[in-house]
């Protein structure tokens, strides 16, 4: 008996060892800052609340931590889509101004590999700006600081909660640098290939529902102007 109590013990403490070192492994270190951030392009910066409370409307597969909303809105329990999730949402200026709508759709990456820090989801963005026009984001996102900085330490919370200032990137490519992939789709964005990044600050989080204090910013870089001129110079037929 003794020697299942020892075999037990180990096996106890090599899974606590393990998770210790997943969670802080020194190998794994933070990312740095994004490009866009220090960036002397034009951009246009959309901030979302990241509360699923706050959205137009908020569906994953009806078992999930936080509840799809309105009440009776079309879950996704389907086996193909059952890990993703669907969200429209207000976005806003700089001035945080209604600047108009974005659709958003998340789903579970196969490529997450927590060994080497990536918990990654893959999602798109259709944003419509009226008067402006719309485009679309393409990127995978790293949730692995979020993971290890707000949710493992609300779960050891004896409230299950966690509180602070926590602000990071989550776009993690596909572009070079860890950009997203934005292609204009009409207006003024029509026929632009662009970069885009997307930012997530969190004051609150509780292991019932996810986050109670959370706001996203999408961030995307405009091509220059002289860019633009030369794409246009390429447009023209050559006369010889």
């Amino acid at each position: 008996m003794k020697y299942i109590v020892v075999l037990l013990l180990g096996l106890l403490t090599g899974v606590a060892l393990f998770a210790v070192g997943l969670t802080y492994n020194p190998f794994v270190g933070k990312p740095a800052l994004s490009p866009l951030a220090v960036t002397d392009s034009r951009t246009v910066m959309l901030s979302y609340s990241a509360v699923a409370a706050d959205a137009i409307m908020y569906t994953n597969d009806g078992e999930s931590r936080v509840d799809p909303l309105p009440e009776k809105v079309q879950q996704l329990w389907e086996a193909p889509i059952r890990q993703s999730s669907a969200m429209v949402t207000v976005l806003r200026d700089g001035r945080s101004q209604v600047a108009g709508v974005g659709v958003k759709v998340s789903s579970a990456a196969e490529s997450t590999r927590l060994l080497k820090g990536k918990a990654l989801l893959d999602s798109i963005w259709y944003v419509y700006l009226p008067g402006q026009g719309s485009f679309f984001v393409e990127q995978s996102e790293n949730y692995w600081d979020y993971l290890r900085d707000i949710v493992i330490p609300a779960y050891r919370h004896s409230g299950g909660t966690w509180k602070g200032t926590w602000l990071g990137n989550i776009t993690d490519g596909p572009e070079t640098l860890g950009m997203a992939r934005v292609v204009g789709g009409s207006g003024e964005f029509a026929g632009m290939e662009m970069l885009g990044v997307e930012t997530l600050s969190v004051g609150a989080w509780r292991v019932e529902d996810g986050p109670l204090a959370a706001e996203g910013q999408l961030i995307i870089e405009l091509p220059s102007i002289s860019a633009e001129v030369g794409a246009e110079m390429d447009s023209f037929p050559d006369d010889n």
